[in-house]
């Protein structure tokens, strides 16, 4: 075999496996026209060399947009270095349908795409190669995982039974609200509810229908609060609400609206039908509260208020109120 023979053989062979090869690739000149077509491009694509050779680029694919690929283009032409594009930054430089079996969840084929300066014999760029990457395994299963972590995430803060906030979370998120507060002095309030005679609800009807007693009142607490606030169960029958940049007697207005939609609704599970009541305790954060928990004691202590006085109330726990009172009692002794 002659060395030319060797060569053409070589040659035709390299031009056989770069059109196999199973990743896309482009060959473009300085105009943006299309000089190269392999058969990656061609199977996905659905069109064929001939079809797209000499064509310029951005009109044979409306997708690739013109200014961002023109901008990163001319850099691999006038710095003669590689550049690229990843998925996570743009899903795709070409859009084609994803043909994988297990990422079949896939709307379309994720890429990564490489531009390669290819120089002529005077050591000038004067072509541009794409090489496009199938990352669609790749990038299905890192999206999957983040969306797991993320849901993982909201079930560690999640209430099981009711959907809102658990404890833990609802707590850091008042003491995030304290030092907001203690920065701006915006007024803010804290709402604490309990199911009157829950004991009751339990052992007259069972406890499936105290839970139905307490997803009710979950829902009715999220069709009233607003997306600023911050609703959770804080244990038991007892809720806790968040009512940022809320001064108290708004608080106040909210929780008596609360209260009233309460007492006149029913709950209802199989042939049951029960109406129950809430007593509610509400506290403004001022300068007397030196922690979050010293809030909540406020809350808490409103609370206890409407339950020791009749139940089915609102009561607003009024520092100053109380300091007039015990400065009253100081002057009488």
């Amino acid at each position: 075999m002659t060395l030319e023979k060797s060569q053409l053989n070589e040659l035709h062979w390299l031009m056989e496996m770069l059109h196999n090869i199973d990743v896309g690739l482009v060959v473009l000149d300085k105009e943006f026209t299309i000089q190269i077509f392999n058969g990656f491009m061609e199977n996905h694509s659905g069109l064929l060399p001939r079809e797209v050779k000499g064509k310029l680029i951005f009109d044979m694919f409306k997708e690739i947009p013109q200014e961002w690929f023109t901008r990163k283009a001319e850099s691999v032409f006038l710095l003669k270095n590689k550049a690229f594009s990843i998925w996570e930054q743009r899903p795709y430089l070409f859009k084609f349908d994803s043909y994988r079996p297990v990422t079949g969840s896939a709307d379309f084929m994720y890429q990564n795409t490489t531009f390669i300066p290819l120089l002529n014999a005077a050591g000038e760029v004067s072509h541009l190669c794409l090489i496009v990457y199938d990352v669609t395994d790749t990038a299905v299963n890192k999206i999957s995982l983040k969306k797991a972590n993320e849901e993982l995430a909201i079930l560690s803060q999640t209430d099981g039974l009711t959907q809102l906030f658990n404890r833990t979370h609802w707590e850091s998120c008042l003491i995030s609200e304290y030092k907001r507060w203690t920065r701006s002095h915006h007024a803010s309030s804290l709402v604490m509810i309990d199911i009157d005679h829950f004991k009751a609800v339990n052992d007259t009807y069972g406890h499936m229908v105290g839970d139905e007693v307490i997803r009710h009142l979950s829902d009715l607490i999220r069709e009233h609060v607003r997306e600023t606030d911050i609703c959770g169960r804080y244990g038991g029958e007892e809720f806790s609400i968040l009512l940022a940049d809320t001064p108290l007697k708004k608080a106040f207005t909210f929780a008596e609206r609360l209260r009233k939609e309460v007492e006149k609704s029913t709950v209802t599970y199989n042939d049951i039908e029960l109406q129950y009541t809430i007593s509610i305790g509400v506290a403004e954060v001022d300068e007397s509260i030196k922690a979050h928990t010293s809030w909540i004691e406020n809350a808490d202590s409103a609370l206890y208020c409407s339950k020791e006085t009749g139940r089915n109330k609102t009561s607003l726990f009024q520092q100053k109120a109380n300091e007039k009172v015990e400065n009253e009692k100081s002057v009488e002794k």
